[in-house]
């Protein structure tokens, strides 16, 4: 089964007018269904990342994250801050894709696009009952760590699905594109 749609139902402008998607939140609106006086005793989870291409690790660590409470909100860069940390020819989908995509999994509830290097915004506004990061985060190195636990929540590691990577993805096609003698960017 697909989730694809808010407590509303209508697509959401977020902050660049740009028409989301269900499932697409505004900053804004993620705290209006999800920050701490909105939840009537839901308890919220949040998990960020790229998700440049989906795969099977992905959708373990999502599933396991929102068994961790009742509602999952995900957080996902924008475009430009990927390719800030990932380098050029990154993302390669596009982050409102990115986002549908994120949007349309039965487990997560919520996706809110980030433009900024890191969602502690995002963490501290919403203030989530449970912030979750894959295991190749240190400890000390989660971001939003000292905000939640502040609050009582609690900060999750995930261990990696192991064999499952979109660097791996990637450089998996490009030895296709190589061994077929295409010339691909």
């Amino acid at each position: 089964m697909i989730n694809c749609t808010v407590a509303s139902g209508e697509p959401i402008a977020d902050e660049r007018d740009v028409e989301l998607g269900a499932g697409i939140l505004s900053l804004h609106d993620a705290i209006l269904q999800f920050g701490p006086g909105k939840r009537n005793g839901r308890r919220v989870v949040f998990t960020n990342g790229c998700f440049d291409l989906l795969h099977p690790g992905h959708i373990e660590t999502l599933e396991a994250a929102r068994s961790l409470g009742d509602a999952l909100v995900v957080g996902v860069n924008s475009d430009r801050s990927v390719r800030e940390m990932k380098g050029a020819g990154r993302p390669i989908m596009p982050e409102r894709e990115r986002a549908e995509i994120l949007a349309a999994l039965e487990c997560v509830d919520g996706v809110v696009i980030f433009d900024e290097p890191t969602p502690q915004q995002i963490i501290a506004a919403l203030l989530p009952d449970v912030l979750v990061k894959g295991g190749d985060w240190a400890s000390d190195q989660i971001v939003g760590r000292e905000e939640v636990e502040a609050a009582g929540g609690k900060v999750i590691s995930i261990p990696l699905v192991a064999g499952h990577s979109t660097t791996a993805i990637l450089e998996k096609i490009r030895k296709l594109d190589v061994s077929s003698g295409t010339d691909r960017q």
